[in-house]
């Protein structure tokens, strides 16, 4: 109740997650509506009394264990990959290269991939935070990890319904690192880049979108995919297999 949010992050496109400010200590951070953070300044007291169901981030956010892949390439345009020192990939498997060279010097080691993470290097690191996916169908490992004290951040931007609002996700990495002028200034000249392309009629060509998986099946997209409106937004007409509105894509 001591903590008055009186400011909130401005965001053009992105609808999973909120940023509000109390002062310049604290942050209240809630993502997919369900799962609420507070971020807490280096030095700064955590409050008392705070509701059940909160978690508690203690600046500074500098043993992260990324499993979320994507998430590694807002750390990287931040300058902020030192912070990750646990990942969920193996070198061989990174195509950013500031994270194979992190690798290769022994600054970020592996730490288990999402369902079977080694628990006993996570905790000899003294991770203060686990940024995953939305791991809800192995919740043994969210759960564990939570038993064990280690804050997890379930990263959801694969639910945004514009492909710009999950590249506005670099504005939330950035609040966990008091970086938001410098992902301001990123998102806003990707913004610049592609002005034209928003502004440009449809091309009326039309797209198919489709790949082969290691076990020969063939997948392809529905209308609502994050691949099938980026093909709208680049100005093409996505030939859909199926018009159902369904999450499930």
């Amino acid at each position: 109740d001591e903590l008055v949010f009186d400011r909130t992050m401005s965001l053009r496109y992105a609808e999973q997650f909120t940023v509000e400010y109390a002062g310049e200590s604290y942050k209240r951070i809630t993502i997919s509506s369900d799962r609420v953070y507070l971020l807490v300044a280096e030095g700064a007291a955590v409050p008392e009394g705070i509701p059940s169901g909160v978690t508690v981030l203690q600046q500074p956010l500098d043993q992260i264990y990324l499993v979320a892949a994507a998430a590694m390439d807002y750390f990287d345009k931040l300058n902020a990959i030192d912070c990750i020192t646990l990942s969920g990939k193996k070198q061989s498997d990174w195509y950013i290269q500031r994270a194979k060279d992190a690798m290769d010097s022994g600054a970020l080691v592996y730490a288990g991939k999402y369902s079977e993470p080694d628990y006993e290097l996570i905790l000899s690191q003294g991770c203060d935070l686990a940024v995953e996916n939305t791991i809800y169908h192995s919740p043994a490992v969210l759960e564990q990890l939570e038993r064990l004290g280690i804050p997890v951040l379930v990263e959801t931007s694969s639910y945004e319904t514009q492909p710009l609002g999950r590249m506005e996700w670099i504005k939330l990495y950035a609040a966990l690192l008091n970086k938001e002028d410098e992902a301001e200034a990123l998102f806003n000249a990707k913004m610049d880049s592609v002005a034209d392309v928003l502004e440009q009629q449809p091309t009326g060509k039309t797209v198919a979108f489709f790949y082969s998986t290691s076990s020969g099946a063939v997948n392809v997209r529905k209308s609502t995919d994050y691949v099938a409106k980026c093909v709208a937004i680049a100005g093409g007409n996505y030939v859909s297999f199926d018009e159902s509105a369904e999450d499930n894509a």
